[in-house]
């Protein structure tokens, strides 16, 4: 029997071995003002066995998005957009993922965020949230760096998800004020495979079956 449940378990990670998911950044750009600059940001994007996506918004160029404290820009935002899906259709559903924010705020300095995904086959809101990192100017702020991980779970599990996100950052007009976004990025999870579970169960059914009829 143990040997059965090896077997068993051999096959199931054999099947989803070869398979990798596929990720397609579809944004990933900001802007700093005044004077209106564009900037582009890179990104580095793990596909297997689970997606990670991290956009560099420190090494954007041709600045990093930074306002206040002598950078001479006043505001700035980032845009990230990305879709994942399974090309095999043998995969784990995704099932959520941690949500890193890193950077700072001083003074009057603001980093707002808005992100939402959304199933493609049906258009179907998955998640939907927002937030914001104030400076201690504002009641309930705090200067300083930050670095927060928020866990996020879909309402329901997926394999084809487009992922859109925005930040916007203001205050950095006011004398010693300043925001700085130094790095987002997203560390997907995955539900039980059912068809691995199945397939477990439906064997194991069988051996205990063949061994009663002994």
């Amino acid at each position: 029997m143990k040997r059965f449940i090896t077997l068993l378990g051999v096959l199931v990670v054999a099947t989803s071995a070869f398979a990798s998911w596929n990720v397609t950044i579809l944004n990933s750009v900001g802007a700093l003002n005044p004077p209106s600059t564009s900037v582009s940001v890179p990104t580095l994007v793990q596909n297997n066995p689970l997606p990670r996506i991290t956009f560099l918004t420190s090494a954007a160029t041709p600045h990093p998005l930074i306002i206040g404290m002598g950078t001479g820009f006043t505001n700035g935002s980032f845009f990230g957009n990305y879709a994942i899906s399974d090309p095999s259709n043998s995969l784990p559903y995704l099932s959520g993922f941690n949500f890193v924010i890193a950077g700072y705020v001083f003074d009057f300095g603001i980093i707002s965020w808005y992100k939402k995904v959304v199933r493609n086959s049906d258009n179907r809101i998955l998640w939907e949230a927002s937030g914001e990192f104030r400076g201690d100017a504002y009641a309930g702020g705090s200067d300083g760096v930050f670095s927060v991980t928020i866990p996020v779970s879909l309402a329901t599990p997926a394999n084809d998800v487009t992922v859109y996100e925005s930040f916007q950052l203001l205050g950095g007009g006011r004398a010693g004020s300043a925001a700085g976004l130094l790095l987002v990025e997203q560390d997907w999870t995955a539900a039980p495979e059912p068809a691995s579970m199945m397939a477990l169960m439906t064997g194991l059914g069988c051996l205990l079956r063949r061994r009663r009829s002994r």
